[in-house]
């Protein structure tokens, strides 16, 4: 059955600070960058309150944990539980599996791989890793990440967690290059599919690709200047998704101006009437 999520993406204005990785060339570290925000809300408050709101489900930005002791990770999962609301997925935002930098390759999947630990721990479902930056179609780049991303699946598979990726970044920018890229790593990796990640004419046929290995779908319309969703290009997006018979999250993306929350409210109206 198909249900209503969120990303905490679309509510990082009050959520408190986010924490960006980088890599450092000069010094060969991965070093964390702070940006403040308001926390009007904190993370282990978010699971009940998305309840309240009707939302089934969460995905959870990594640059939103302000903490991952193993304490507060337990927080965590006990939140979730107590409010009936599925972590579905945890989305770490930072890594190149397709760099030809060999310490930050290194470094970059020693951190994936600690993330995976955080994601089993504090309950998430599964955890969605970056496929790489180098060029759609680079076939080189493909057979490179393909081989990372069914390691790291058969590690995470260890600690009950899956691993997911995402047309996010270049290397996964067409449909094709997707495609290809999900064949050579196996079925133990999965899909998510965001509306906003692919470009052009042939973008409704690229989301039908990559659709059937999706765990979730990313709902993210245009919007104007005022926030308000380009509706008959959203439901273009939704229809693509049901031809091919999708069940799963629908996962509401807002990053417009205003109230975060109303801006849900407002994709919210147009996927409920669809799915």
């Amino acid at each position: 059955m198909s249900y209503l999520s969120l990303s905490t993406w679309s509510l990082h204005r009050i959520l408190g600070p986010l924490r960006w990785t980088q890599w450092n060339a000069e010094t060969n570290t991965l070093v964390t960058h702070e940006q403040q925000q308001p926390e009007l809300l904190t993370l282990l408050e978010l699971p009940s309150e998305a309840a309240r709101r009707g939302y089934k489900a969460v995905e959870v930005c990594h640059f939103h944990f302000p903490s991952t002791d193993e304490a507060y990770l337990e927080q965590m999962r006990r939140a979730f539980s107590n409010a009936g609301v599925s972590f579905d997925t945890l989305l770490l935002d930072y890594g190149d599996l397709t760099s030809s930098d060999a310490a930050r390759r290194a470094a970059d999947i020693d951190f994936i791989s600690q993330w995976i630990d955080i994601a089993s721990v504090c309950g998430a479902k599964q955890i969605r890793i970056i496929a790489g930056e180098a060029l759609p179609g680079d076939n080189p780049a493909i057979r490179q990440s393909a081989e990372a991303l069914a390691g790291l699946a058969l590690y995470a598979a260890s600690q009950g967690v899956r691993v997911v990726t995402e047309n996010f970044k270049a290397l996964t920018s067409t449909g094709d290059s997707s495609v290809e890229l999900l064949r050579q790593a196996g079925s133990a990796v999965g899909m998510i599919t965001d509306f906003g990640n692919y470009k052009g004419p042939a973008k409704y046929e690229e989301i039908a690709m990559t659709i059937p290995c999706s765990v979730s779908v990313h709902v993210k319309p245009h919007y104007d200047a005022y926030g308000l969703p380009d509706e008959a290009e959203l439901l273009l997006c939704l229809d693509a998704v049901k031809s091919v018979g999708f069940s799963g999250a629908y996962v509401l993306i807002y990053d417009g101006p205003g109230d975060m929350w109303e801006g849900l409210e407002r994709v919210k109206r147009i996927v409920e009437n669809t799915i």
